[in-house]
C-alpha cells in the first residue's frame, strides 16, 4: 500500500495544528465545508502534474522558477487591474531572465489563494486594547474591532469566488494574445524610469530585431504560436486546511489526490512540523509542494520532511524555499545543502529574500529594505556556486501597483515616503520598478553562472 493509498484527505485532523482559527460555530463551518465541496477544483490534475515536470526542469538546471505575488490578497483591493498589472510585472520580469539565462522561466503567481498569513503572535495589542490577530480575508478582518477579528467561515466561499475569477482572467491574458512575445514593448510600464527602464527597452529592441528576423527567415506559425502565450500557474501557503480539505479531489487519471486550490502549495516556516497537521495534508496530495527553510531548520527536520513529503524522491515534486535574511545565508544553506546532497533527495532550491528583511521604519512602517533583499540574492547564488548546486529560483513578495512599501531601488523610496502609497494588508511587497531592478541583478547572476559552466565545460 503506497503512502497516497494510506491517506486520506481529513488525516490532517488527528495531527496538531496551529497557525489555524478556532471557528466558533461549528454547524457555520460545517455548512461552508459541505458547500465548497460541492464546487468545482480551482486547478486541474493536468495542470499541477505539467508544473510539476516544469519544476522538474528546473532541479537540473535547465529552466528557473520566478514566482511571486501578493503578501495576502486582499478582498477590498480586488480588481482586473491589479491582476493585469501584476502579472504584467511577472512577465517582464520572465523575459529579462530568459534573455540573460537564456533558459525558460517557469512563472507561478503568489495569486487566486494567497488569502490566509500566519502571524508572529495570537493576539495584537493598539491603544491598550488587546484583540485576535488578522489571520487574512480568508478568515476573519482587518478593521480592530471584535466583532471583525471574530473568524468567519463564510469568508471561505468569498475567497473561492474572487480566487476563480482571478484565475479566469490569468487564464485569458496567458492564452488570450496578451503574453505575446511580439508585446514585449507594450508590457514597458509608465513608471519604470531610469537606468533599468533603459535596459528593459534596449532588451526590448534587441527581442523585437530577433523575432523580425525569425519572420523573415519564415519560422512557421506553429512555432510562432508557443511564442503568443506562456504557461502561468497559481500557488499559495497551504494554511486554512478547512478550505485545502474541501477543495481536494481525486484525479481521475491517476486515481490519486489533489489539491484543487492551486497548482502549487508550500508549507510555512511556521507551520513545517513534521508530526503537524499540515505536513500531513501536503504529504498526501500529488502537486508540487514548496517547504519554507528558515535558520531553525535543522538537519533532522529536513530529512524527516523530505522522506515525508516526496517518499519517492520524484523531480519537481519538492521545492526548498530558502528564507534566512541578509547576511545569515552563509549560516544557514550550507549545511542544509549538505543534508540534500546526503540524502541524494531530487529538491528544486529557491531564494525568498523577503521574509528574513522585514523592520520597522524610523517612521513606524513595516518594511523590507531593498539592498537587505539584493544582498540575499546574490548570497544564495554564491553559495550555490560554491557548493556545485542549482539555485533553481526566487521567490517574490511583489505588485504591479506604484506602492511605496519597501525603501531603496532605483526610484530611491525612504522611510520618509513610505506613507504616501502604503496599501498592503500584512508584509511590505516589492513595487514595479523595484520588481524589474530584481530581475535584472538575478539575469546577470544566471549569466555569470552560464557562463561559468560553459568555461567548465569547454
Amino acid at each position: 500500500m503506497t503512502m497516497a493509498q494510506a491517506w486520506t484527505k481529513s488525516d490532517w485532523r488527528n495531527k496538531p495544528r496551529v497557525q489555524m482559527p478556532d471557528y466558533l460555530d461549528a454547524d457555520a463551518l460545517g455548512a461552508v465545508e459541505a458547500q465548497l465541496a460541492k464546487y468545482p477544483p480551482l486547478v486541474f490534475a493536468g495542470e499541477a502534474r505539467k508544473l510539476k515536470s516544469a519544476l522538474a526542469s528546473v532541479s537540473r538546471g535547465e529552466a528557473f522558477l520566478l514566482q511571486g505575488g501578493d503578501c495576502a490578497e486582499s478582498f477590498a483591493e480586488f480588481s482586473a487591474d491589479t491582476i493585469r498589472d501584476t502579472f504584467k510585472v511577472m512577465l517582464q520580469m520572465a523575459m529579462v531572465l530568459t534573455y540573460g539565462a537564456k533558459v525558460p522561466v517557469v512563472k507561478v503567481g503568489r495569486m487566486a489563494g494567497q488569502f490566509a498569513k500566519p502571524r508572529s503572535a495570537p493576539t495584537e495589542v493598539k491603544d491598550g486594547v488587546e484583540l485576535p490577530s488578522y489571520r487574512g480575508d480568508i478568515i476573519n478582518e482587518l478593521e480592530f474591532t471584535p466583532e471583525a477579528r471574530i473568524p468567519d467561515p463564510k469568508k471561505m466561499l468569498q475567497a473561492y469566488t474572487q480566487a476563480a475569477a482571478s484565475l479566469n482572467l490569468l487564464r485569458a491574458f496567458s492564452t488570450g494574445g496578451y503574453a505575446d512575445v511580439h508585446q514585449v514593448h507594450a508590457w514597458t510600464l509608465g513608471f519604470t524610469e531610469g537606468e533599468k527602464a533603459a535596459q528593459y527597452r534596449e532588451m526590448a529592441n534587441n527581442i523585437s530585431a530577433a523575432l523580425d528576423f525569425m519572420s523573415a527567415a519564415g519560422v512557421t506559425q506553429e512555432t510562432a504560436h508557443t511564442l503568443q502565450s506562456v504557461d502561468f500557474y497559481t500557488s499559495h501557503e497551504a494554511l486554512l486546511l478547512e478550505y485545502e480539505e474541501a477543495l481536494c479531489r481525486i484525479d481521475s487519471t491517476s486515481g490519486l489526490p489533489v489539491a484543487g486550490s492551486g497548482h502549487m502549495i508550500w508549507i510555512g516556516d511556521r507551520t513545517r512540523q513534521p508530526d503537524g497537521a499540515h505536513v500531513e495534508f501536503a504529504r498526501g496530495v500529488q502537486n508540487p509542494i514548496g517547504l519554507k527553510c528558515g535558520p531553525t531548520t535543522t538537519a533532522e527536520d529536513l530529512k524527516v520532511l523530505m522522506s515525508k513529503l516526496n517518499p519517492t524522491n520524484e523531480a519537481g515534486r519538492l521545492t526548498l524555499i530558502a528564507r534566512f535574511g541578509a547576511g545569515n545565508v552563509g549560516e544557514h544553506l550550507p549545511r542544509l545543502i549538505k543534508t540534500v546532497k546526503d540524502e541524494g533527495a531530487n529538491v528544486v532550491w529557491t531564494c525568498d529574500p523577503m521574509h528574513g528583511n522585514t523592520i520597522k521604519s524610523s517612521t513606524g512602517y513595516k518594511t523590507r529594505p531593498f539592498d537587505s533583499v539584493l544582498r540575499e540574492v546574490r548570497e544564495f547564488f554564491a553559495i550555490h556556486a560554491s557548493e556545485g548546486t542549482i539555485p533553481g529560483g526566487v521567490h517574490f513578495e511583489m505588485t504591479g501597483k506604484d506602492v511605496t512599501e519597501c525603501t531603496g531601488g532605483v526610484r530611491a523610496v525612504t522611510d520618509e515616503d513610505l506613507s504616501d502609497r502604503y496599501h498592503t494588508a500584512c508584509d511590505p511587497r516589492l513595487n514595479a520598478s523595484q520588481s524589474l531592478e530584481l530581475a535584472f541583478l538575478v539575469s546577470e547572476e544566471l549569466s555569470a553562472l552560464r557562463e561559468e559552466r560553459n568555461r567548465a565545460a569547454g
